[in-house]
């Protein structure tokens, strides 16, 4: 494991907001390989020894990266995963599209599921999907690309990427984001084939850039941020 530290924005006796860089687990993979163990929570272990965590509330793709909330206690992280469920924590991304969308703003509603003979993408299902929603904001326009605010008012797997990348006239942006390699630019369907070309980029470029929920002890509103380092 690569002990350096990860860097906390923000903690209380029982929680730790901490910004995720690129490329680290949030949780565990599977297997028993040092790569597989070096994660978010162990990272976070070596920082805070004495704690009962951290343990993990939320998720990032491995390629996101920015903003996670961890409990340092059993309570703490049972009254945050409540929130996330009762969808009273917010969350801001900043993305990076290839492409410029039709419009400066929009909420995308989707029903999602995954592909269950492709993992680990995610698909568009009028039938079997769970209901997907995310409000976007055009931010400015980077030539032939775009910079956008995303918000998503759930948090489906994948929800962020695949919502930029499926089609305007099945309900998406039709924007991949730069660097995505499931999704990639000119995205069309479930099909292998289907999948487009990456749009060249060093990484995916999406960030958790804010997120705000109740202290667990004491119920004041956190309020978090961290620039986009792309």
């Amino acid at each position: 494991m690569n002990p350096s530290p990860l860097t906390i924005i923000d903690r209380g006796p029982d929680w730790a907001v901490i910004d995720k860089p690129a490329g680290l687990l949030s949780v565990p993979g599977k297997g028993d390989e040092p790569a597989k163990r070096d994660c978010v929570p162990a990272r976070l272990r070596l920082m805070i020894p004495d704690a009962l965590g951290p343990l993990v509330v939320h998720r990032l793709d491995m390629d996101t990266s920015g903003l996670l909330v961890l409990g340092l206690t059993p309570h703490a992280q049972r009254a945050l995963s409540a929130q996330f469920e009762a969808r009273t924590v917010s969350k801001r991304y900043i993305a990076l599209v290839d492409g410029v969308p039709t419009r400066d703003a929009g909420e995308i509603r989707l029903p999602i599921r995954p592909d269950i003979d492709n993992r680990p993408w995610q698909i568009v299902d009028g039938l079997r999907g769970r209901d997907s929603i995310t409000r976007w904001q055009l931010l400015a326009i980077e030539v032939d690309r775009a910079r956008l605010s995303m918000q998503p008012l759930t948090g489906r797997a994948h929800q962020l990427r695949l919502h930029a990348a499926v089609s305007h006239a099945q309900g998406g942006l039709g924007c991949c984001i730069v660097g995505d390699v499931l999704y990639g630019s000119n995205y069309r369907g479930p099909a292998p084939d289907d999948r487009g070309t990456l749009a060249p980029a060093p990484r995916l470029m999406l960030h958790a850039a804010e997120l705000s929920f109740d202290d667990p002890t004491t119920g004041r509103r956190i309020t978090c941020s961290s620039p986009a380092p792309f």
